[in-house]
């Protein structure tokens, strides 16, 4: 069986907001944000608009244009975006699916926080490969930016999030009984973004409990108490213990879902070219392809004038990459992505273009 991405869209507003503005806002120094955190400026959602939905949309229209696929050929339609989206307990999948027009697609949601993007591609890669259904999309957006607190300076690692959406179109062909290319794949080949190879991922789930809104969930459900006292903004109860158990155990955790995914694919790190990161601080963006052999001025994309976008990072820095020619056909690249529990998560794909 072949699966490929054959269309990949992505979604930003126009509405930006600046690191300048981000360090006067929160009191922490213009370079820290900008050079530190790695936050030139990243976009933003006006108040009332680019709700989850709306965003997942029309990033999944572009997608579905660069693929040539009409919506109405979909299977499935899966959700991989923020939680954070245009109501509580609601199938935002199934709406997308709906303006979409996938009328033979039904909707589902997967949900790992920022690991969503290599989780989803596994997840559906594995799907198409052992059921009779031939072509997904996967969808993600995030507008977590609203749930920021600038003067809680506890939380400031995630004042670099931002908004946006991604797209991929995923589709599968069989090969023929003698192991021979068929018909399908070839045509699927010759329309191919990227091939799918393998995944990996692993959680530490001491840290659950660390990034949390402290209110709106059935532990304390919403109330005039709950907004009166702010807290419907995302905190971190013990910022120092988080980074001091968070300090030893992040990069192995990010390197060890890298060589897993790349061994089960049948690659090692000399075979990398170019990583699909998470954003984060710049130090540590440079350390992790520094440790897998890449050079992270050429090798990689550093989403400083997008921030973090969630599970939405990984689209946009492969469409970053080939608009810089830092990402080109023939390329072995990894999706590698980590999300608060804490995921760590790797998808390993061969860049088509």
């Amino acid at each position: 069986m072949t699966v490929s991405i054959t269309g990949i869209g992505t979604y930003v507003p126009d509405e930006t907001i600046s690191g300048e503005t981000i360090a006067a806002e929160s009191g922490i120094p213009e370079e820290v944000v900008v050079e530190k955190m790695g936050v030139r400026e990243k976009r933003v959602c006006p108040p009332d608009g680019d709700h989850a939905t709306d965003m997942s949309v029309t990033a999944a229209e572009a997608a579905l244009s660069d693929a040539d696929v009409d919506p109405a050929d979909l299977d499935v339609v899966v959700y991989h975006g923020s939680e954070y989206k245009d109501h509580v307990v609601w199938s935002a999948a199934a709406a997308i699916t709906d303006r979409l027009g996938a009328t033979n697609a039904y909707a589902t949601e997967s949900y790992t926080l920022c690991a969503g993007a290599p989780i989803a591609l596994r997840q559906i890669t594995a799907q198409l490969e052992t059921e009779p259904i031939d072509a997904a999309l996967l969808v993600a957006a995030s507008r977590e930016e609203d749930l920021v607190d600038y003067d809680n300076e506890d939380s400031s690692f995630m004042f670099n999030f931002g908004s946006g959406a991604s797209a991929f179109v995923v589709e599968a062909a069989g090969e023929e009984s003698d192991g021979e290319e068929s018909a399908d794949a070839a045509r699927l080949n010759s329309r191919a973004r990227a091939t799918v190879h393998a995944s990996a991922a692993e959680t530490d789930g001491s840290f659950a409990d660390d990034v949390v809104m402290p209110a709106g969930g059935s532990k304390r459900p919403p109330s005039e108490e709950t907004v009166r006292e702010g807290l419907h903004t995302l905190d971190v109860p013990d910022p120092e213990g988080m980074k001091e158990r968070l300090g030893p155990v992040s990069l192995p955790a990010y390197l060890s879902v890298a060589d897993a995914a790349l061994v089960r694919s049948g690659f090692d790190r000399d075979d990398l070219d170019f990583v699909a990161l998470t954003h984060m601080k710049r130090s540590f963006h440079e350390r992790v392809l520094d440790e897998l052999g890449l050079d992270p001025a050429s090798d990689g994309y550093y989403l400083d004038e997008f921030g973090h976008v969630q599970s939405v990072d990984q689209a946009l820095a492969l469409e970053r990459g080939v608009e810089t020619g830092r990402l080109e056909p023939g390329d072995l690249v990894c999706l590698l992505a980590a999300g608060t529990g804490y995921t760590w998560s790797a998808t390993v794909v061969r860049w088509c273009g």
